[in-house]
């Protein structure tokens, strides 16, 4: 499965939308389980975001000091971490970004930009990356 692990709530009927689209064409390749904490301080983010996270799942954060891969990258390290884990978690931030608990649980620290996306916008982008990964393990043709 794949867990994305948000903070906050969306409230922009067209992000709604996209993320459903994209949530929708996800699972047509595999269960994708997205889930929203609310917004709080950060430890409490933590703790709420610990919550779902468990102990045999292969952590990715994305923080804007993570490492920078490509779509292809992306799409190859999605389907090894699925040879040897049944899990994989993707964790979104809030507005403060993530505390260090939730960065020292985390196996990869993963970053699209150095640049700031406001946290639902980046939902859908993450998304889209997710899809696009399966997209490419499978063969199958998709905008570039």
């Amino acid at each position: 499965m794949i867990k994305v692990i948000c903070v906050g709530k969306i409230k922009e009927n067209y992000l709604k939308d996209a993320i459903m689209d994209y949530t929708k064409r996800i699972n047509k390749y595999h269960k994708l389980d997205l889930i929203q904490v609310n917004d709080s301080d950060m430890e409490k983010e933590a703790l709420l975001i610990m919550k779902y996270i468990d102990s045999k799942d292969y952590v990715i954060t994305l923080e804007i000091n993570g490492n920078s891969i490509s779509s292809v990258q992306l799409s190859e390290m999605i389907d090894k971490l699925f040879i040897t884990n049944s899990n994989i978690t993707f964790v979104i931030g809030g507005s403060d970004g993530l505390s260090d608990i939730i960065k020292k649980r985390s196996n990869y620290a993963l970053s699209f930009s150095k640049l700031t996306f406001p946290h639902q916008l980046f939902r859908v982008i993450l998304l889209e990356q997710i899809y696009r990964a399966f997209k490419i393990m499978n063969n199958e043709i998709y905008h570039k």
